[in-house]
């Protein structure tokens, strides 16, 4: 196991990985993070340097850590070799098996893999896939035609809008996931609609792993084009950035997967997989 720390070796792994589409999305994005001030305090693990096998991004061991947190406690993964990426889970030091976390990637075989070795150790482990997905390069301004009388308005999330989306949030309603909330809008790139009363009544938001997520629109407010108009500013604004602009959507929401359809974004041949694994002291 290696902790790769070196700031030159960073952006090379960064390169390496952006060859390595669309698999690596995941991890790809967590590096970009890193490698653009580590706002998430994450690092990266390999099996060895350069010609690595397996790669793991991970929480820095001194950053604070809450125990239920399975939201900032994640793990994103790539693999060359799938016994490799088995191999740096059997380790000792690379996965803190003590806590409530995930495990992330775009390739099927880390489910069973990382299963089995949780169930060695006595975790529960529930698993759930989504379509993942890709936006095309967003070229023109998207069209804000329809916030011409002011308001609303088109901006961005404040931490102060945290309690708003914990609760509307389907992961959500809980004190870790209030809190993992408020740390994304404060670190990553996100884009809201505003009622008159300054209110979000539409947004998206940035993860950890440079994600789009969260894309939720308050009912009373929908069939209006705000969806459609956040989606585009938000892929747009992490494309000028030079992240990519990726998401996820479950199979069976319709609505969304229709949306995406009618923004040209790519469903990607590969899933993206998310674990939650937690202890059995943690389970009852």
């Amino acid at each position: 196991m290696l902790v790769l720390n070196c700031s030159t070796k960073l952006l090379t792994l960064e390169k390496m990985l952006k060859n390595l589409f669309p698999e690596s999305l995941k991890v790809y994005g967590a590096v970009m993070n890193i490698n653009r001030g580590n706002p998430f305090q994450k690092e990266v693990v390999l099996d060895s340097w350069p010609d690595f096998k397996a790669v793991i991004t991970r929480r820095q061991k001194e950053a604070e850590t809450d125990y239920l947190d399975h939201y900032t406690n994640a793990y994103a993964v790539f693999y060359k070799d799938v016994q490799a990426y088995q191999q740096l889970l059997e380790e000792h030091d690379v996965i803190n098996w003590d806590q409530v976390f995930q495990i992330q990637g775009l390739q099927s075989e880390l489910c069973d893999v990382s299963k089995a070795v949780a169930q060695k150790k006595q975790l529960d482990v529930k698993q759930i896939s989504f379509k993942a997905i890709h936006f095309s390069p967003v070229s023109s301004t998207p069209d804000t035609s329809l916030l011409r009388t002011s308001p609303p308005r088109l901006t961005y999330l404040s931490v102060a809008d945290a309690d708003l989306l914990n609760r509307t949030w389907s992961r959500g309603g809980n004190e870790q996931c209030l809190r993992y909330l408020a740390n994304l809008i404060a670190c990553f790139p996100s884009v809201c609609v505003r009622d008159e009363k300054g209110n979000p009544v539409s947004w998206s938001l940035t993860d950890q792993f440079a994600t789009m997520c969260h894309g939720y629109t308050l009912p009373e407010h929908r069939r209006k084009g705000y969806s459609r108009l956040v989606a585009l500013t938000l892929a747009k604004k992490l494309q000028s950035r030079g992240f990519p602009s990726q998401g996820n959507v479950l199979d069976d929401n319709v609505a969304s997967i229709s949306l995406l359809k009618s923004l040209n974004a790519e469903i990607l041949p590969c899933r993206f997989h998310r674990l939650i694994l937690t202890p059995a002291n943690f389970s009852g």
